[in-house]
């Protein structure tokens, strides 16, 4: 007979065996890690000084001390003793210290969204990816404009060179004044992004577009209308679309 069980390793008590409260009780522990499991943090290589009773860890890579050779796996501080919670395939746990979801692979522990290919919020994001590794990416750029003055203003907003531009979004952060409206464009074409904005503080920007291909990198134009800008700031965002080749 097997001395433990299959998938969770939990201790069998075996025939004629003394003592048989404390096979049962190590069982009952390493079940109580595991069941919804979650852990305080993934980033500690080394056991805290002072855990507390029932915490867990999911062990980062180089572990050491009474964590050595735990890497990827759970320490659980249970009875005043580390006990060691092996990962498995398909094992998931909540990470305390992140509020994040992982999810436990061949290759090592990947976050949820990962694990089941979703949209992941980010500055940018990969929508898909093939075998090869070309991939399709969205991302979004922002910069602030304060001290509006003058005709325009070319801003810190840079669109990369090779994206293709859905939109130039904007938010007026405060008050504009000595202009009657602004555009948003380029140098060479001052209202691409559209015209005929708001001055007044949080108007918004946010008219989409024909997407754009933009071969160079290309600065984006804030513009007056009706006279010179005196004043103002905004917030600024450029919404983009990227193609990497395969590998």
């Amino acid at each position: 007979m097997a001395e433990t069980s299959p998938r969770l390793l939990l201790p069998y008590l075996q025939a004629a065996q003394a003592q048989k409260h404390v096979t049962h009780n190590e069982a009952l522990r390493r079940l109580d890690g595991l069941v919804n499991l979650t852990v305080e943090d993934r980033s500690r290589s080394a056991p805290p000084a002072n855990p507390v009773e029932g915490a867990a860890y999911l062990v980062a890579a180089g572990a050491t001390g009474l964590w050595a050779g735990w890497s990827g796996d759970i320490a659980l501080w249970a009875d005043g003793a580390w006990m060691r919670l092996p990962t498995r395939v398909g094992w998931r746990v909540w990470v305390i210290a992140e509020q994040l979801m992982l999810v436990r692979l061949a290759a090592g522990w990947v976050t949820l969204d990962a694990a089941m290919g979703l949209l992941v919020r980010g500055a940018s994001t990969d929508l898909a990816e093939g075998a090869l590794g070309s991939r399709t990416r969205a991302s979004v750029i922002e910069a602030s404009v304060t001290g509006l003055s003058g005709s325009s203003v070319t801003t810190t907003l840079t669109i990369p060179a090779r994206a293709l531009v859905i939109g130039v979004s904007a938010r007026v952060t405060t008050a504009i004044t000595g202009a009657t409206g602004f555009a948003l464009g380029t140098a060479t074409e001052q209202s691409a992004f559209g015209a005929g904005f708001g001055i007044s503080a949080g108007s918004l920007a946010q008219l989409p577009i024909t997407p754009r291909a933009f071969a160079l990198a290309t600065p984006v134009r804030v513009s007056a209308e009706g006279g010179s800008f005196t004043g103002g700031a905004l917030r600024l965002a450029c919404h983009t679309l990227s193609i990497g080749a395969p590998a």
